[in-house]
């Protein structure tokens, strides 16, 4: 059974979630930002990625997601493992084109932590390209 202090935390991490798939639908950079801990790792296809900052993450977003890129949409957000100050989801989540007609679906597992106050995901490991 969790204590109070880790269901904050697993509500926080799934409102990083949210937050994070809102604001990349809406295309808006800052608040993409602000949904990450910099740096920012992503493990994919064998090779890490690291954002030092987050100038360039938005733009690198859309140069993975596929051609006709619209929206994503969150599937399902799991809890695998949490504690006071990181959670670790198995998220999965699929990408659009604007007649919702399917890119892909993929799976990942982001970890959220708290970080000098501040709920984000500090890096995460996908199948997506």
């Amino acid at each position: 059974m969790n204590d109070a202090a880790t269901d904050a935390g697993i509500a926080a991490a799934r409102g990083v979630m949210v937050a994070h798939f809102t604001a990349l639908n809406a295309r808006d950079g800052t608040a993409l930002a602000a949904t990450l801990h910099f740096p920012h790792y992503r493990l994919s296809g064998g090779s890490l990625k690291t954002w030092d900052a987050p100038a360039a993450y938005f733009g690198d977003f859309l140069a993975r997601a596929g051609d006709g890129w619209h929206h994503s949409a969150l599937d399902s957000v799991e809890v695998l493992a949490a504690s006071t100050e990181k959670v670790h989801l198995d998220v999965r989540f699929t990408r659009y084109r604007a007649d919702d007609s399917v890119l892909g679906s993929f799976r990942s597992l982001w970890v959220i932590a708290e970080l000098d106050g501040k709920w984000a995901a500090q890096l995460r490991s996908s199948f997506a390209a």
